[in-house]
C-alpha cells in the first residue's frame, strides 16, 4: 500500500487511532478534510504531517472519476465528524456515495461495549465487546 501516489489515488497516514485519508491530485497537491479548515486542498508534505504516507493505487477508470469529480466539488463542504469527515469526502469522490468506515465501526464498537457493561458491569468484558463490535462492523457492508 506504500508507494508513489498518481492522480485520483487514496492516500493515508496515520492520525492518532484512525487513518486521515485525501485524493491525490498529483504535482504533490492532496484534497483532504480537517476539522479546522474543512476540504481543502494542500501540499502532500502538509498532508503527510511528518509521517509516513500510504497509498491505495485505484484503477485508471475510478482515479479519472475521483479527478472528475474533485474538478466540480473540491473545497465546497466543511467538516462533520459525523456527516462529513476525511472518509466521506474521500469516498464522495471516488464512488460517488459518502460513507466513513471507521467512524462506523467505532460507533458500533461503541454500542456493543455500552451494552456489554450495562449487563455486566465489567469493564474487560465491554473493551472485548468493543474490539468485537469494531470487527464485526468491519466485515458488514453498507
Amino acid at each position: 500500500m506504500a508507494g508513489r501516489a498518481k492522480p485520483g489515488d487514496i492516500v493515508s497516514r496515520r492520525k492518532g487511532f484512525v487513518m486521515h485519508r485525501g485524493i491525490s491530485l498529483g504535482d504533490g497537491r492532496v484534497l483532504h478534510n480537517t476539522p479546522f479548515r474543512g476540504e481543502h486542498i494542500c501540499t502532500e508534505e502538509e498532508f503527510r504531517a511528518g509521517r509516513r504516507m500510504y497509498v491505495a493505487n485505484l484503477e485508471g477508470h475510478h482515479r479519472s472519476q475521483a479527478l472528475r469529480r474533485v474538478s466540480y466539488d473540491a473545497g465546497s463542504r466543511r467538516y462533520n465528524l459525523f456527516t462529513n469527515n476525511c472518509e466521506h469526502t474521500v469516498s464522495r469522490m471516488t464512488t460517488g456515495r459518502a460513507h466513513s468506515p471507521q467512524l462506523r465501526s467505532w460507533a458500533v464498537g461503541a454500542g456493543f461495549a455500552a451494552v456489554t457493561f450495562a449487563a455486566t458491569r465489567h469493564p474487560a468484558a465491554a473493551a472485548a465487546a468493543y474490539a468485537v463490535g469494531r470487527k464485526l462492523a468491519g466485515r458488514l457492508k453498507r
